[in-house]
């Protein structure tokens, strides 16, 4: 794609490096900024050696997000869209609605008419377009899901679908797109990035309660509410703390700012905000007579 819009020779370089030259790289004094998008604990890191040299860094890191479906949500629109927003490139996508929030009164629904569509997603090829759900990255971040998969049966946590390893994919690091219930917003499983395709069904009693369970997150990425009114869904926008946040919808905008709040990263990228990181301010004072 580089070569295809002809950039210059040397705009754009690509290098596969292990921690230690990444950190060579991070630490040169011949680089004045950093755009790292990843996880948490490199992020951590990077952020701590620029902090050193004072370096200009901007991160783009995990998230947790929720998508809080309301009482009076219209569950055709909703719950569908909920489930693409966890299953966004496997899972492995930062911006994922992993936490889904349902009022008590719909909880049963809600899972029912979730379990139905994450249960017939399918998985296979991911070069075949009808794939919904391909490999994940690597063997050990198979294991590293699996992990959590056990630690949410550990927990007390229901698998309504899912749960293990499809059948028929022997080749590639595939797992079953999951559904979670009876889950707490307590467990590992609801506070920690998995990155895989599982979703976590989390039950809240009162709008206020279901805004106190999103913010209840080491991270701050995305999130969504779906409702019937649309002034209650901005309210709901409004109070949790997020970069980014879609009312019945989920979206994002290029040209708009995009980031996290708390662990989910430092600045912000696209838009305006994404290019004044890039800019250094200068004020030059002259006489008034010159």
């Amino acid at each position: 794609m580089l070569e295809a819009a002809e950039l210059p020779a040397g705009v754009v370089n690509i290098v596969a490096a292990d921690r230690e030259v990444s950190e060579r790289v991070v630490t040169h004094a011949g680089v004045d900024k950093i755009s790292f998008t990843g996880s948490t604990v490199a992020g951590r890191r990077i952020a701590g050696l620029c902090g050193e040299q004072i370096k200009r860094v901007t991160l783009e890191l995990g998230g947790k997000s929720a998508c809080i479906v309301m009482e009076d949500a219209d569950l055709d629109a909703a719950i569908p869209t909920a489930v693409q927003g966890a299953m966004l490139n496997n899972g492995e996508a930062c911006i994922a609605l992993t936490r889904l929030l349902a009022p008590r009164s719909r909880y049963a629904e809600i899972v029912e008419r979730a379990a139905a569509i994450v249960g017939h997603l399918p998985v296979g090829d991911p070069f075949d377009p009808g794939t919904v759900v391909g490999p994940l990255v690597s063997r050990e971040q198979r294991e590293r899901v699996e992990g959590y998969l056990q630690a949410g049966r550990d927990a007390g946590a229901r698998v309504v679908t899912g749960g293990g390893r499809p059948d028929g994919q022997d080749k590639g690091w595939y797992i079953q797109p999951t559904l979670f219930a009876d889950v707490d917003n307590g467990m590992r499983i609801a506070r920690e990035e998995i990155f895989g395709p599982v979703l976590c069904v989390i039950p809240y009693e009162t709008v206020d309660d279901a805004v106190d369970i999103a913010n209840d997150s080491p991270f701050g990425l995305c999130g969504a509410v779906w409702t019937a009114d649309p002034q209650q869904g901005l309210d709901v926008a409004r109070r949790v703390r997020t970069g980014t946040f879609n009312v019945n919808g989920f979206t994002y905008d290029t040209s708009a700012p995009f980031g996290g709040f708390k662990q989910s990263g430092l600045g912000r990228e696209w838009g305006r905000e994404g290019l004044e990181p890039y800019l250094e301010v200068k004020s030059i004072a002259m006489p008034a007579n010159s």
